[in-house]
């Protein structure tokens, strides 16, 4: 019987110390992320980037999104509830971040058509028809084509804005900053220049509503 207990309280101990090296580890990386990110903060917002919000506002959320991303698409409507419900106090600005496959293409769609000031209404649609072009085992991006229709935009004139070398090294200098970050998947969030180490909606919120109450 005794033999038992020990074996038993053996095993405790070993969950409790793989617990306990899991925590210190993430906690380390946590700390090491928060210090690269201090370090290359500069780069967390560009002169270019697609932005909504109050210019003015004091707290700033820089998104790292993949169109093709559903957890992008899921978090899309919570962040619009964030700055709903604090009017004026919060800034979002989107920073490209293509990992998936066929996800390129869509991001040039949606450069392209900010120069015909529709880059939120396509974004919307783009989202809305997700599931149709973005299938990770064979992304289609053609598709989204067609759900484009009621946004209002010159094909012709996005496809041909599209083709710009100028679209192409944004799309690279996003890239290239998220790598300085160390983003690896999306969407990443950074409220502030702090970035979002444990993720989830109420861990977003948090984030959001401290900077709102040390900045208003």
């Amino acid at each position: 019987m005794k033999k038992q207990y020990l074996v038993a309280a053996a095993g405790v101990l070993l969950v409790v110390a793989f617990a306990a090296a899991a925590f210190v580890y993430e906690t380390k990386k946590a700390n090491e992320r928060a210090e690269t990110t201090k370090q290359h903060a500069s780069i967390l917002v560009r002169d270019y980037s697609p932005t909504i919000g109050d210019p003015n506002a004091k707290v700033v959320i820089a998104e790292f999104f993949d169109p093709g991303c559903e957890a992008c698409r899921a978090f899309h409507p919570f962040v619009k509830q964030l700055m709903a419900a604090n009017p004026g106090k919060i800034k979002l600005v989107m920073r490209y971040t293509p990992f998936h496959a066929g996800s390129d293409q869509v991001v040039k769609m949606l450069e392209a058509s900010r120069l015909q000031d529709k880059f939120w209404e396509t974004l919307e649609a783009t989202y809305a028809a997700q599931a149709v072009w973005a299938s990770h085992g064979n992304p289609q991006p053609d598709k989204l084509w067609m759900r484009l229709g009621q946004v209002g935009l010159d094909f012709a004139q996005l496809r041909q804005d599209m083709q710009g070398r100028t679209i192409e090294k944004r799309m690279q200098q996003d890239m290239a900053d998220a790598k300085q970050l160390q983003v690896t998947k999306t969407p990443s969030f950074f409220v502030n220049g702090k970035p979002l180490t444990s993720f989830g909606y109420q861990q977003l919120q948090n984030l959001v509503e401290r900077e709102i109450g040390k900045n208003y």
